[in-house]
Parts: structure tokens; C-alpha cells; sequence
């Protein structure tokens, strides 16, 4: 059986979509929407002739504007949630732990990894993206939580249909990826009494957009850094028990928003941030994996090729991982323009079919290549990915 391969979500926008996503008023929904199904149709045609086995929309529906955009992942997000209001002197500013708590997060610019390589943070020719990433005003919670996003939802899902069916697939080659509550809740508060409260918000208001995505018979990436990448956000270190503790929160919470949806039709994404930093002070797996497999899935993604994490293959040799579980390793980076050769990705994915079985293996991307990579280094990087596993 071939090893199958997919990605993590985000893909290069071409020019003509960033241009629609900035003059989306000025041009008028009708010609936005031909201009978007067009760009969904190439996306997924060009997936398709790769090689690809599950393959998306590029998350062409979280608008970007330039071709470098870190945020697109989770700012598409604040659209679909009523109870905020925008704001330009609360950003990061995250709701207390409940009570009793001893996790908070601290601000961006305080990360213990940002701290210690604070020189290179913020020198714009750094190479390290964030260092170029502009301040906006920045969603508060003012009211409750609610879900307003059931047409852009339902866009996204006809969009990718739509291209499916052109190129001669079916709703289960195709998934669309959706933010979990954990990271949504990673927004200024002004109204919820604790972090408790506002991720059970965001995971009553998601539990809509999760099943309008499973109902059309596609399956959901839940994106969820939160789980892994928090652990920098906060400073100083906190006890890994309390941490764990924290992170238990964000797992209730989305298997809640996650009810009555197959977990056959769910994949979990955790990774540890997608800058280009140095992530010295990330979170090992192995302090996290048993958390990360009780989410209510079929399959796990995570970062696995980039320097600081790919050594973390042999944690899979110790997991006891269910026989109805597949593993969603990244064997190409996003963090590096270098395109990895065929043979170093096979021998990435060796590791884990070793471990786990080839049929339970679906070889990926470490997270987004969109925003990320120079487009044609991102195509360049996904062509090789599928050139690895058919070595494999």
C-alpha cells in the first residue's frame, strides 16, 4: 500500500487572490467570490497533479493580504465570532486562569525564547518573519461568545466540493482546516470571569463550524498551537504539572466542541509556532503526547522535520498508539527555504512506518507552507514530500 501523503493547511496565495483579499469591497462580492473559487480550483488541481492523497482549499477563506502573513490561521477566526469588538491598547492581553491557577500567558514580545535572541526578534532583517509583522487594532470580548460564520463556513466547504468534484475527487480526499478553542482563546477579555470560561465559550461557538465541515463529508484539521507552543508564552518557566494542567483545559474543551462528530473524520494539528526563531524553549513531545492522543481523533499532525524536533521520532517507539490512529508526521519544513531531497523525506517517513505500520502513516508537512515559504519553494517542497513516500 502506497504511503499516502496531505500537508497541514495554509498554501501560497497567488497574487491575484491577495490583490481580491485587499480590494474585496472595492470589487464587489459577486467578482471576490468568482476571483476565490477560480484560485480554490488551481489549488486543488495542482495538489491533485503532485500526487497528493488529502489535499484542501489552501485556506484560500482566511484572506491574506501579503504574501508573508503569520496570522491568517487564526485572525480568519475573529469573523465568525459575535461578542467582540476591536480594540488597540489590550492586545495580548489574556484572560486570568481560573481561580486558584498559576498558568498566564505573557505577552508576545515577553516569550522566553524572544527574550533570549531579543536581538535578533526584532531586527527586521533578521530572517526571522515576526520581526516584520505589523501592530493592528485586536478583537476584545465585550459580550458573549457566539457563531456568526455559518456562510463563510459554508463557502469554504462549497469552494472546496466544487474543486473536488472538477478534478474527479470526492469529499473524503479533501479536509478544511479550522482553529481549535484553545487558540481562539488566546484573545483580549473583557467580559468572561476566567480562561476556564473563555475556552468553553469558544468551544460552543466552534462545535458549528466543526460539524458544518464534517456534515458535507470533508474532514476537519483542528490547528491547534496552544497546546505546545503556550509553554514559551509563559515567563517564567511554570512547573510542568501545572502546565499539563492547563493544557487538560484546552483538551476538555475541544473534544466538548468535538460531540457527536466521527473522530474518523477529525485530524489534530499541534506544532510549537511557526516563526522562523530559534525555539530553544520549546515544550519536549514526550512532556505532552498522552494529551495530545486524547483528543477525540483519527489522526495526530506535528512537527517532525525541523531541527529542533526531529530527533522526537522516537517517542512513537515508546506510545502505545490505538489501532484505529494514524500518525501525521511533517517531513518537510516550513521553517527552512531549503527543499529536502526525495530520499532524506523517505527516510523521515521510514521512521514512523517503521514504528507504526505504513498504512497507519499519511506523510506531511511540519505546519503551513503558505505565508511561510516562497511560493514556489512551498510547491518545490511539496513535490519532493510526494516524490519521498512514493519511495517509500
Amino acid at each position: 500500500m502506497p504511503v499516502r501523503t496531505t500537508h497541514v493547511g495554509s498554501l501560497p496565495r497567488t497574487p491575484e487572490l491577495l490583490e481580491a483579499n485587499a480590494r474585496r469591497q472595492e470589487m464587489g462580492e459577486e467578482v471576490f467570490r468568482t476571483v476565490l473559487q477560480s484560485s480554490v480550483d488551481e489549488v486543488v488541481r495542482r495538489q491533485h497533479e503532485i500526487g497528493l492523497s488529502v489535499i484542501n482549499d489552501g485556506e484560500y477563506g482566511h484572506a491574506m493580504t501579503e504574501s508573508v502573513d503569520y496570522g491568517a490561521w487564526w485572525f480568519y477566526s475573529f469573523s465568525r465570532f459575535g461578542g467582540l469588538e476591536l480594540t488597540t491598547d489590550t492586545r495580548f492581553e489574556m484572560a486570568p486562569p481560573a481561580s486558584g491557577g498559576t498558568v498566564k500567558l505573557a505577552p508576545f514580545a515577553q516569550r522566553r525564547d524572544w527574550v533570549r535572541f531579543a536581538d535578533a526578534y526584532s531586527d527586521p532583517d533578521s530572517g526571522i518573519h515576526t520581526a516584520r509583522q505589523s501592530e493592528t487594532a485586536f478583537p476584545t470580548i465585550t459580550g458573549p461568545l457566539t457563531y456568526i460564520g455559518q456562510d463563510a463556513v459554508a463557502a469554504d466547504v462549497d469552494g472546496l466540493l466544487r474543486a473536488l468534484e472538477a478534478n474527479g475527487l470526492s469529499a473524503s480526499d479533501g479536509f478544511v482546516a479550522a482553529l481549535s478553542p484553545g487558540s481562539a482563546a488566546r484573545i483580549s477579555n473583557a467580559y468572561y470571569a476566567d480562561d476556564t470560561e473563555v475556552v468553553q465559550a469558544c468551544a460552543a461557538a466552534l462545535h458549528e463550524e466543526y460539524k458544518a465541515i464534517t456534515d458535507a463529508g470533508l474532514t476537519v484539521q483542528i490547528d491547534d498551537p496552544s497546546i505546545a507552543e503556550s509553554w514559551d508564552q509563559i515567563n517564567p518557566a511554570p512547573v510542568l504539572e501545572d502546565y499539563r494542567d492547563y493544557i487538560q483545559i484546552r483538551i476538555d474543551a475541544l473534544n466538548q466542541a468535538l460531540e457527536g462528530i466521527p473522530a474518523e473524520q477529525v485530524r489534530f494539528h499541534v506544532c510549537w509556532g511557526s516563526w522562523h526563531g530559534p525555539h530553544t524553549t520549546d515544550i519536549p513531545l514526550s512532556d505532552i503526547v498522552d494529551k495530545v492522543l486524547q483528543v477525540h481523533a483519527s489522526g495526530y499532525s506535528f512537527e517532525a522535520a525541523n531541527a529542533r524536533h526531529e530527533h522526537e521520532w522516537t517517542v512513537w517507539e515508546d506510545v502505545d498508539l490505538p489501532d484505529d490512529k494514524v500518525l501525521i508526521p511533517g517531513v518537510v519544513g516550513h521553517s527552512t527555504n531549503v527543499v529536502e531531497h526525495p530520499e532524506l523525506v523517505a527516510q523521515r517517513i521510514r521512521r514512523f512506518t517503521d514504528a507504526v505500520g505504513p498504512d497507519r502513516v499519511i506523510a506531511s508537512t511540519d505546519c503551513g507552507l503558505g505565508g511561510r515559504v516562497y511560493p514556489s519553494i512551498a510547491w518545490a517542497k511539496l513535490e519532493s514530500l510526494a516524490a519521498g513516500a512514493a519511495l517509500v
